[in-house]
């Protein structure tokens, strides 16, 4: 959904990353708040003090939407479900799972736990408010802080939305999952709903368009395109889990596939391997053993004119955990490793013996024909 995005720091064992579209909406939300709500809210102050305080109001929300999602992440961890991180970008936040919640009480408890910080939060900001209220020489701090309490609330009460994968679309999937004892099933009703509920927003992002508000309109159809977007994806993540998860890397890998000698240097490594069979990445044996791996990632990083006088031994990783994995490895597994490290190919290695390699194309193929069977099931549900 992301690129890489930018690391702030890590809390708990969490890193906090921020996609660069986050710059976006600060940007927005700090000219809004200075150019709209706080002058129109007639506080008397001077225009660079409404600067400042939508400067102030832009932080908070980045607090706040942390907050919510580090709160997410905390029951995630409490229930044994992996966290990646935390990410902000232009819609918000999200805490990213490596999986699916082991279970509909797991799911429950996870959902809840974003709006319900949001809810407290939003008393914190507010209790503030009411001890620091009067006094016109604090009136900026006040105006900030009834801003960051109303924010709050709004973003608890539309996370509760039983639209997927909104936290109230999850608390649906797991009362729908108690009720059916089916993930699949679950989530296929949520997401609809889901892609329901962002329809709706985009044509009243039309509506409001066509009535004026083009950047409000605008807003809301970028946030509905969003939404529909999101359900119908969490939907095939949990097809492509269902189809994966269990099946070993043996299933499918290339039991014989092409290696480079240690011996030849990179030249010829280019023009008689990479060339010919077009790939980016070749195990590399040495008198038949497997000694590491070669990329046209690292051969990028040598200089052509040493490539006549460096080897492919020289030049090669070492086996790793990043470009191998073994036979009984679970697919899903190996397809997430693929897409963590962006590696489309990895040696299948037992006993430091190559045994195949396995390539995004050999699941790919496995999952297009799996899903498509998989929809054909539904359509006669």
């Amino acid at each position: 959904m992301f690129g890489k995005g930018i690391t702030l720091f890590r809390i708990l064992g969490f890193a906090v990353r921020v996609d660069l579209s986050w710059l976006i909406l600060a940007l927005l939300v700090t000219w809004s708040l200075a150019v709209g709500l706080f002058p129109n809210a007639r506080l008397g102050l001077a225009v660079s003090t409404y600067w400042w305080m939508g400067l102030a109001g832009a932080a908070g929300m980045f607090v706040s939407i942390l907050f919510h999602e580090f709160c997410h992440s905390l029951v995630a961890r409490r229930f044994g479900m992996p966290m990646k991180g935390i990410t902000l970008f232009i819609f918000g936040g999200v805490a990213e799972m490596d999986d699916e919640p082991p279970g509909p009480r797991a799911e429950f408890y996870m959902a809840v736990a974003g709006p319900l910080s949001s809810i407290v939060l939003g008393l914190a900001f507010y209790v503030a408010l009411l001890a620091l209220e009067g006094s016109k020489a604090l009136a900026a701090v006040t105006g900030v802080l009834g801003y960051l309490a109303f924010i709050n609330w709004v973003l608890a009460a539309f996370n509760l939305i039983p639209a997927f994968p909104l936290d109230g679309g999850r608390v649906l999937r797991a009362a729908l999952w108690h009720w059916k004892k089916d993930l699949r099933s679950a989530t296929r009703i949520a997401s609809r709903l889901g892609s329901a509920f962002g329809l709706v927003i985009i044509f009243l992002g039309v509506v409001n368009i066509l009535l004026g508000n083009v950047i409000g309109g605008l807003w809301q159809f970028m946030i509905g395109m969003f939404l529909r977007s999101a359900a119908q994806m969490s939907y095939q993540q949990v097809l492509v889990r269902r189809s994966l998860q269990g099946a070993p890397v043996a299933r499918f890998m290339n039991p014989d596939p092409v290696t480079a000698p240690a011996s030849i240097n990179i030249r010829e490594l280019v023009e008689n391997y990479l060339y010919r069979y077009h790939f980016k990445m070749l195990p590399v044996r040495d008198n038949g053993r497997l000694i590491g791996c070669i990329s046209t990632q690292k051969i990028k990083s040598i200089p052509r004119g040493e490539w006549d006088r460096r080897t492919v031994a020289e030049a090669m990783d070492h086996c790793s955990a990043e470009n191998s994995v073994r036979p009984d490895t679970d697919a899903m597994k190996a397809f997430s490793l693929m897409g963590r490290t962006g590696n489309n190919r990895l040696m299948v290695v037992e006993d430091d013996r190559l045994l195949g390699i396995i390539t995004i194309r050999d699941i790919m193929g496995y999952l297009q024909t799996s899903m498509e069977l998989e929809e054909n099931g539904d359509r006669h549900r």
